[in-house]
């Protein structure tokens, strides 16, 4: 972390004042697309392309940690629905279908320095292990078919539009973000875009909401500033029962 600079999501400027303080030593800016590890909070306009354009002019690489967007949202990743092309994206194992595997690329004459292209030797215990590569062929061929994303935002956007029913009569204030398959139900009146507004979200609460919906067969993710995702095995029915325990959960939370 000694080498690390923090600058707040959505916020081109602060990132901006960062590289004009730190420009010649900086070796790259890496974002997640789609925040999750605050909750799923979007970019706002601009912000990715504003990264790409900085990055640029400082001769800094811009990376994509779309280790939870990747595949999530689109075939081609976050960086196919907002744009600002990254220079390397890292992804991790929804491209295995939930097997241990990760995977990186990039412009070629940034993955052209990889051996036995170049002279960085990267390897690992799991690498190119035959279960995870067979999974990760059956995955993306599922998610190659052309209705596999319609599909997905169909299942999505009825968990989203159920959730806000379920939660629209409570004096309970809440603000869902949701970007494709990824969403988050925050208790705070919001909105959220950044990570202070996300701490502004009474984790006490949620922890109650957590175990009432664990109660009620539903395991949703055990702490408030974490992504819940959809997938093509959730059906219908699995949203309507879930979007039934979130209201009665809700009725449980006045209590």
């Amino acid at each position: 972390m000694a080498d690390t600079l923090i600058a707040p999501y959505n916020d081109v400027a602060a990132v901006e004042r960062v590289i004009a303080a730190h420009g010649a030593d900086l070796a790259a800016v890496i974002v997640e697309p789609v925040a999750g590890n605050m909750g799923c909070v979007a970019p706002r306009d601009g912000y990715l392309a504003g990264l790409r354009d900085l990055t640029r002019k400082a001769g800094a690489l811009l990376i994509f940690d779309e280790v939870m967007t990747g595949f999530r949202l689109a075939l081609g990743g976050a960086q196919s629905v907002f744009g600002g092309k990254p220079d390397l994206t890292c992804l991790g194992k929804i491209i295995g279908g939930g097997l241990p595997v990760g995977a990186y690329g990039g412009r070629a004459e940034i993955m052209d320095h990889i051996a036995p292209d170049g002279p960085v030797y990267q390897a690992g215990t799991l690498s190119g292990n035959p279960l995870a590569m067979a999974a990760g062929c059956v995955t993306l061929d599922a998610l190659s078919r052309p209705e596999a994303y319609e599909k997905l935002e169909a299942i999505a956007a009825r968990l989203h539009g159920g959730l806000m029913e379920a939660t629209s009569s409570s004096d309970i204030k809440v603000t869902i973000n949701r970007v494709g398959s990824m969403i988050t139900l925050f208790f705070t009146p919001g909105p959220v875009t950044d990570y202070a507004s996300a701490k502004t979200s009474d984790t006490g609460l949620f922890a109650r909401f957590f175990h009432a919906m664990l109660e009620r067969g539903v395991y949703f993710p055990p702490a408030q500033f974490e992504a819940a995702f959809v997938s093509l095995a959730h059906t219908s029915g699995d949203i309507d029962a879930t979007v039934s325990a979130v209201r009665d959960a809700f009725r449980a939370l006045r209590h």
